[in-house]
């Protein structure tokens, strides 16, 4: 037993200095451990780093936000409105006016149905603050709706909104406001706004940029909850209607606007008082573009902008 125990010891005396000698061999040699020393500490350089750069970011005053364009960089909106006297004419003139004053850089041209300017529109136009032109011009008794006749019958404003085209082509006639039409090279785009429809802000900031005619949907016409353009792949391909599906434009006089440079090139481009029921607006866009170059708005036509209405008080219409 004796010598067993001291054969043990013998071993691991032998083991133990064989250990010691190999640690002191070791110390001479170069260590491989500082590869991973060095990344360690380029690490933590790269964190203290990334911190320094996000407290001066949290120092750094935010940036200002992206200013609108001066109005006088816009292109001009010119609505073209024919009115006439009766019950409501001024209710209606005024909320027309209140949201037109929303928007910059519009002009409008106001056409009353009259032999000349009445003090009731002559002295809202004056109020209103907007810059405007004011036009008179009398639609012959042969186009005017009869007694009892519904207001579908017979086309109306035809010669208002003619007379506006020719102030914008010509100028001249002017009863007030500004007497002169744009001059050439003017950017602009013409809208019809009847004064009995309403109209949100954004479909005037919708139609600014038209380089040739725009179109959108309009709500509550032809006894749907709206008419309007079908797009797909951003261009015009049909159109949601219920009323002559087969109109080469079946669009609402509300829902389209045209560049006032095509309407400029195109002097012949009027409106025709003779165009059968639900072709007014046909008649003018034919000599202007074709349907396939329509230009969708409103989010490819899939938002209401503008609706007309077509009901009580409006459904009953005075003669003219």
């Amino acid at each position: 037993m004796k010598l067993k125990l001291k054969n043990v010891f013998l071993a691991y005396f032998l083991v133990s200095i064989a250990g010691l000698l190999y640690a002191l061999v070791q110390l001479g040699q170069p260590c491989d451990c500082l590869p991973p020393l060095r990344a360690a500490a380029e690490q933590l350089r790269q964190k203290d780093l990334r911190i320094s750069q996000l407290q001066a970011d949290l120092r750094r005053p935010p940036p200002a936000p992206a200013q609108p364009p001066e109005p006088e960089a816009l292109p001009t909106i010119y609505v073209v409105t024919p009115t006439y006297a009766r019950l409501v004419q001024k209710a209606e003139l005024v909320r027309l006016s209140q949201t037109l004053s929303l928007v910059p850089r519009l002009h409008w041209l106001l056409v009353e149905d009259a032999e000349g300017p009445t003090p009731l529109v002559s002295g809202l136009l004056a109020a209103s603050g907007l810059l405007f032109t004011h036009l008179a011009v009398l639609t012959p008794k042969a186009q005017r709706l009869r007694e009892g006749e519904p207001g579908w019958v017979r086309p109306r404003g035809v010669e208002q909104r003619n007379r506006a085209l020719d102030w914008l082509r010509s100028g001249g006639g002017a009863v007030g406001g500004e007497k002169d039409p744009p001059p050439p090279g003017t950017q602009g785009v013409v809208y019809f706004a009847d004064d009995d429809n309403t109209y949100s802000r954004e479909l005037f900031e919708e139609m600014r940029w038209t380089r040739g005619v725009s179109v959108w949907p309009v709500g509550l016409v032809g006894g749907l909850r709206f008419e309007g353009p079908r797009v797909q792949d951003g261009r015009v391909v049909g159109f949601h209607t219920a009323w002559e599906p087969n109109r080469p434009f079946p669009v609402d006089m509300a829902g389209f606007a045209i560049a006032l440079s095509l309407l400029l090139a195109k002097p012949n481009a009027r409106f025709d008082a003779t165009a059968p029921r639900g072709h007014l607006e046909s008649s003018l866009l034919s000599h202007l573009v074709d349907p396939k170059d329509l230009e969708p708005r409103a989010a490819n036509c899939t938002r209401v902008r503008g609706w007309r209405f077509w009901c009580g008080t409006h459904g009953r219409r005075s003669p003219r």
